[in-house]
């Protein structure tokens, strides 16, 4: 346990994510997918979060910084109902923890990324490359984020110079949620 080993806790970051095939429509999506990405998704960060907090409640301090996505922001190029609702429902878990225990001196917001370049990304890419340039095309920038450039926001928020970002929705996706349209 980590209070054990380091006589506190002091982050959380909770970066929790997957995005099945079997998760598209809402049309078609069964019940079981939708469950199993609401239990990685959501419920996971809901524990860990809970059980951060009761560690930082007891010492008066600390951040937690729990991944939610841009598509918690607006909808999906493709559908993806279960993983878009359970990221909304990260977002939503975050404003009110940070609220209910900024007394307390736990600052709790949530990191909204665009795409990264992961590989996980990159095997979904390479399978369906008409749903890579879906999403690439909103993009401003063209590109896809690098992992250390969301690194960099995580410990941003985790770091007292974010010493008043509380209850925040974070967004670091390159500008799709501000595009309307983008240039090809």
């Amino acid at each position: 346990m980590a209070k054990d080993t380091f006589g506190s806790v002091d982050v959380a970051f909770n970066n929790a994510g997957i995005n099945p095939t079997d998760d598209s429509s809402i049309l078609d999506t069964g019940l079981d997918a939708w469950s199993r990405v609401q239990n990685v998704n959501l419920t996971s960060v809901y524990l860990c979060s809970k059980y951060a907090l009761t560690h930082m409640v007891e010492q008066k301090s600390g951040s937690i910084i729990n991944t939610a996505s841009f598509v918690a922001l607006m909808g999906a190029a493709t559908s993806q109902i279960s993983y878009s609702a359970s990221k909304g429902g990260v977002l939503s878990m975050s404003r009110e923890l940070g609220v209910q225990f900024a007394k307390d001196g736990i600052r709790v917001n949530a990191l909204c990324p665009g795409p990264v370049n992961t590989p996980l990304l990159q095997e979904l890419f390479a399978s369906d490359p008409v749903a890579a340039q879906r999403r690439l095309v909103h993009v401003p920038g063209g590109r896809f984020a690098e992992p250390e450039e969301i690194a960099a926001a995580v410990a941003f928020l985790a770091s007292d110079d974010a010493s008043f970002v509380n209850a925040s929705t974070f967004t670091v996706d390159g500008g799709i949620s501000a595009a309307y349209v983008t240039a090809e």
